[in-house]
């Protein structure tokens, strides 16, 4: 269906290690230890943990915990087949209004107590307040009924043909399914209690925000009888711990993997593959095939970037070229791309892009700015140092914006921290942002619905950056409703020129990203997250 990259190389020796590193590697050694007759899987992770709701936040780390507690009703296999997963199957009436999905046996929470439909329904109702394609499938369902604890029947108002792609969503925000009485928690909060019916029980006695995540595995899980497929099939967990330890200086990761003391690095950066790709038994393998894409997002809620043409300045000082040499290095790993439901899709098109594709307009920029409201107030950019892959944009995007005229504040900061204050809608003057970068996996933007940066709703229910665009709304409904793939595209065109006129937000490329692993481990799936069940670890 779709041509991946999916690409290898080799880049720059590493750097030396400095005295820093040395000190973070002898405290990280320190947390290797564990109890000695648990056969532990020891992982580093692209970022610590320290958001436990995964329905709050898009932020991937908070995805990746909620894969281990929680499980889905259905899932997504590595054909992108829709398949059951809590779910034993379900039926659509002939007027197609009408879904009747029955929950298979076995599904209990880590508290013993079993999972119902009515635990379905509120998990999915406090995820459709949250997330962009579960926004739009709430607009859509005329009410909802648990008839008993197995069933549960969605009725529409009209029909809608993305009501399975929606529930089987693989990536930010996943449709997770948590005990009614936690997911009765605005969705606005965090929920009190990790309880999911998952593979996998967190073990909360032994989190350490920024330092360590611990899961164990849930004896009482019953996995499907399919082999596993991405995030679909039988969750077989053959360890008996997961620990997540967070090693932020990279060198010292390097020297773990190498060692033997961790098992798993889920990100090495590029300039560290060339001397892992010459260590024996140690894998190097892009385990999302699909890709990623690293994009750039304002505020549009303050001033300057509620002015489109500061937005439209900032967009074309900048270049994705730049950024890709500066974050990736190897053209193996990366592909300039301004399709903004991602390269390779059958809705990619380069409409609108050329302010990103193109080398920067330095003195088009430069003019925009001087037409546009911006006084010289310092642009509020959120760096985060601490993960390999969001680090680099930042720097870059102060430069080039400098370059423009405008004048630049660049605030380091950890990711999590990062992920806290985006949700923050205060002004500058009050700890607000103007700008941040992030990266999404494919998964998570190849469509119109799922693609957060294109919600035009504003403060009332948008992603962070909260444009207030009503034809960016009006067009996604009219995605949504689509009747033939044709027309699917004509409005994602339509839509993707739109975003790119009205500066929505800045597509930065897309890149592949290789894990590593041990010769020690067998078993890792591909998928658009990392999934730590069906890992067997030898001694």
């Amino acid at each position: 269906m779709f041509d991946f990259l999916a690409k290898t190389g080799r880049r720059a020796a590493p750097r030396r290690r400095t005295a820093a590193a040395l000190l973070a590697g002898a405290a990280a050694t320190a947390l290797l230890a564990t109890p000695l007759s648990a056969q532990t899987l020891k992982v580093v992770m692209h970022s610590s943990l320290r958001v436990l709701d995964p329905i709050i936040t898009t932020a991937y780390m908070s995805r990746n915990h909620g894969y281990m507690v929680f499980d889905t009703l259905f899932a997504l296999d590595e054909e992108y087949n829709i398949k059951p997963q809590m779910a034993e199957g379900y039926t659509v009436s002939d007027d197609g209004l009408t879904y009747t999905i029955t929950l298979r046996d076995g599904l209990l929470f880590h508290d013993g107590a079993p999972v119902t439909a009515t635990d379905v329904i509120a998990s999915l109702k406090r995820w459709g307040e949250r997330d962009g394609m579960g926004q739009k499938l709430m607009s859509q369902i005329a009410s909802w009924d648990a008839p008993d604890d197995k069933t549960v029947v969605i009725t529409l108002s009209e029909p809608y043909g993305l009501l399975m792609d929606s529930i089987a969503k693989p990536s930010s925000n996943v449709p997770f399914i948590m005990p009614a009485r936690l997911a009765e928690t605005p969705s606005t909060e965090g929920v009190p209690e990790q309880i999911g019916s998952g593979p996998f029980k967190f073990v909360q006695d032994e989190f350490q925000p920024g330092v360590k995540a611990v899961y164990e595995k849930f004896e009482e899980y019953v996995p499907r009888d399919e082999p596993p497929s991405w995030a679909s099939g039988g969750k077989v967990v053959k360890v008996d711990r997961v620990e997540w330890i967070v090693m932020a200086d990279a060198q010292t990761a390097m020297n773990a993997i190498m060692s033997g003391e961790i098992d798993y690095w889920e990100a090495p950066p590029y300039d560290l593959l060339p001397v892992l790709e010459t260590v024996p038994d140690l894998t190097i393998h892009v385990i999302n095939k699909m890709g990623s894409t690293t994009i750039g997002r304002y505020n549009f809620l303050h001033p300057p970037f509620d002015d489109l043409k500061v937005r439209q300045a900032a967009m074309i000082a900048m270049n994705q070229q730049d950024v890709m040499d500066a974050m990736i290095g190897n053209p193996d790993y990366y592909t300039i791309c301004g399709a903004m439901f991602m390269c390779g899709t059958p809705l990619e098109t380069e409409v609108g892009a050329e302010g990103v594709m193109e080398k920067d307009d330095l003195d088009k920029a430069k003019a925009l700015l001087a037409e546009s409201s911006y006084d010289g107030t310092p642009l509020v950019i959120m760096h985060p140092t601490d993960v390999g892959s969001l680090r680099t944009q930042p720097v870059v995007a102060a430069q080039a914006f400098r370059d423009a005229g405008f004048n630049v504040d660049l605030q380091a900061m950890d990711w999590q921290t990062l992920v806290g204050r985006r949700a923050s809608q205060a002004p500058i003057s009050e700890n607000g942002w103007n700008m941040f970068f992030t990266t999404w996996v494919g998964a998570d933007v190849f469509n119109p619905i799922a693609n957060n940066m294109v919600n035009g709703k504003g403060s009332d229910g948008g992603w962070f950056g909260w444009p207030d665009m009503p034809e960016a709304e009006e067009l996604r409904d009219a995605y949504a409703k689509a009747a033939t793939v044709e027309e699917q595209k004509e409005i994602a065109e339509k839509l993707q020129a739109f975003a790119y006129e009205n500066a929505m937000y800045i597509p930065l490329g897309q890149f592949t990203a290789p894990a590593a692993w041990t010769g020690k481990i067998e078993g890792v799936l591909d998928g658009p997250a990392p999934f730590f069940w069906n890992i067997s670890k030898s001694e």
